[in-house]
C-alpha cells in the first residue's frame, strides 16, 4: 500500500465535488446543454489546469537542475503534486464515461488510459516522478485549448479574444506538447540503459501513442482556426 493512493482517492474526491458544486452554481449556457461534459469542463477545468500549472512552473523555477536525475530524485511535494493529477484525470475519465457517448470521447479516454498507467507507475514506484512533471507541461497549452472550447460553446468565434487565444493556443501547443513529448522521448533514448525494461516499455509504448495523437490534434486546430 502507498500512502500516495490516499491522495490520489482525496484529489479524485475533491475535484469530483468541485464538479458537482460548481455544475449548480455555474449553469452551462444554452448552448453548451446538449453535451454535459463540455461544459462542466468549461466551468472548472481550466480552473483546474491552470493550478497544476503554477505549480509545475514554481517547482522548475526553485529546481533548474530537476531534469539531470528524472528517475530517483524530485522536489518536495513533487509526488503529491503527481498524485493530485492522478486524482485529477480519474474524475476526468469517469466523467466522460457518464456524459459522454463512447464514438465522442474514445481518445480521450484512450489519452487518459494512459496518463493514469504512467503516472500511476511514478506514484507507486516513488520513482520516475521527475519525468512525470516534465509530462505534465503539456498540461499547461491546456489551458488556452480549454479556453477555446469555452469561446466557442459561447458563441464567441469570430471575436478578437477568439483569435488571439487560437493564436497563443498553436505557439503553447507546439512548446509544451510537441517539444515536450519530443524531448522525453530524447530522454528515454538515450537512458534506456537505466531504466527497467518493463517500465521503459510502457514509458515508449506511451510516448508511441501521445506523439501521434497530438500531432493529428495539431493538424485539426491549424485547420480549423486558420485554414477552414
Amino acid at each position: 500500500f502507498s500512502p500516495g493512493l490516499l491522495v490520489v482517492a482525496g484529489s479524485f474526491a475533491a475535484f469530483r465535488l468541485l464538479n458537482r458544486g460548481l455544475e449548480r452554481l455555474v449553469p452551462p449556457p444554452p448552448s453548451a446543454r446538449r453535451n454535459r461534459w463540455k461544459s462542466l469542463g468549461g466551468n472548472w477545468g481550466t480552473r483546474g489546469i491552470a493550478w497544476h500549472s503554477q505549480h509545475l512552473l514554481c517547482r522548475f523555477y526553485l529546481h533548474p537542475d530537476l531534469s539531470k536525475d528524472l528517475v530517483g530524485t524530485h522536489p518536495p511535494g513533487a509526488h503529491s503534486l503527481v498524485a493530485v493529477s492522478v486524482g485529477y484525470f480519474l474524475e476526468d475519465f469517469v466523467d466522460m464515461l457518464c456524459n459522454q457517448k463512447l464514438h465522442q470521447s474514445w481518445e480521450l479516454l484512450f489519452h487518459h488510459s494512459v496518463v493514469i498507467v504512467c503516472f500511476g507507475i511514478a506514484v507507486l514506484l516513488h520513482q520516475y516522478v521527475g519525468f512525470a512533471l516534465v509530462a505534465l507541461l503539456v498540461e499547461i497549452n491546456s489551458i488556452f485549448l480549454h479556453l477555446r472550447q469555452i469561446l466557442l460553446m459561447a458563441n464567441l468565434v469570430h471575436t478578437t479574444c477568439y483569435r488571439l487565444n487560437s493564436v497563443i493556443n498553436l505557439g503553447t501547443y507546439v512548446v509544451f506538447r510537441i517539444a515536450t513529448l519530443a524531448w522525453m522521448t530524447r530522454w528515454l533514448f538515450l537512458n534506456r540503459e537505466n531504466v527497467p525494461p518493463a517500465t521503459y516499455a510502457v514509458g515508449t509504448v506511451g510516448m508511441a501513442i501521445m506523439t501521434p495523437m497530438n500531432i493529428i490534434l495539431f493538424y485539426r486546430l491549424l485547420r480549423s482556426d486558420f485554414f477552414k
